[in-house]
């Protein structure tokens, strides 16, 4: 069993940049598939970036091209995900999931694919 625990929402400015963190428990970050999803209200989750267990891979949506990074830091066993230039329209709750799969180098998409969710943390992007 996995556990994941996530940090760092909170309430900027439109323009203005955080940097969420997930970190698995009773698993090194190394062995997960792992991706950050959002949901804003009355909408569906959406995945938003994602990397392969080997690392080497990594999906961003459109929408967050250049604006968002997602990183991986084995020696302190968590995944970030670094948010600049955030608009109004980021708001919603991001969640951290992980995934045990043996495909080293997938990275997955779909809140299907994936075996472990975090709480989520509340991010919203004030005009």
């Amino acid at each position: 069993q996995v556990q994941l625990v996530e940090s760092g929402g909170g309430l900027v400015q439109a323009g203005g940049s955080l940097r969420l963190s997930c970190a698995p428990s009773g698993r090194p970050v190394s062995s997960l598939a792992m991706g950050w999803f959002r949901q804003a209200p009355g909408k569906e989750r959406e995945c938003v970036a994602a990397i392969s267990r080997s690392g080497g891979s990594i999906f961003y949506a459109n929408f967050v091209k250049g604006r968002f990074t997602i990183s991986r830091d084995s020696a302190k066993n968590t995944v970030f995900l670094q948010m600049n230039s955030l608009k109004p329209e980021d708001t919603a709750v991001f969640y951290c999931a992980a995934d045990s799969s043996t495909l080293y180098t997938k990275v997955f998409v779909r809140t299907a694919e994936y075996d472990y969710w975090g709480q989520g943390t509340q991010v919203t992007v004030s005009s």
